[in-house]
């Protein structure tokens, strides 16, 4: 699983439902990698998309088997996570954790 499956699968368990204007704007994604990110998590049965409110509009929300991907993942992702944060130490994480958080922020507004 790549990290922006992970990361997509993880946001929809967090908020249930989004649009892939939401799910764009919370990753600072560009719409075509989302649409094809997205076109995957569809394909595997990971997410279901529904019709929103708005014809144009589709709802993306994990089905059964992405959320037990999802579990079976996040063990591994809290692993990697641990072994980088030791290498960085606690100030180095904080520092990295600081600068992801502008550098989306950036690319959010440009």
């Amino acid at each position: 699983m790549e990290i922006a499956q992970f990361g997509l699968l993880t946001a929809l368990a967090a908020v249930g439902e989004a649009n892939q204007k939401r799910l764009s704007a919370g990753f600072a994604m560009d719409s075509t990698t989302l649409t094809r990110t997205l076109g995957l998590l569809l394909k595997q049965g990971w997410v279901r998309a529904m019709r929103g409110k708005d014809r144009r509009e589709r709802l993306f929300s994990l089905t059964g088997a992405g959320k037990q991907q999802l579990a079976m993942a996040q063990p591994h992702w809290e692993r990697a996570e641990g072994r980088l944060r030791k290498e960085l130490g606690e100030a180095g994480w904080k520092n990295m954790r600081e600068m992801v958080i502008w550098i989306t922020e950036a690319g959010m507004r440009a």
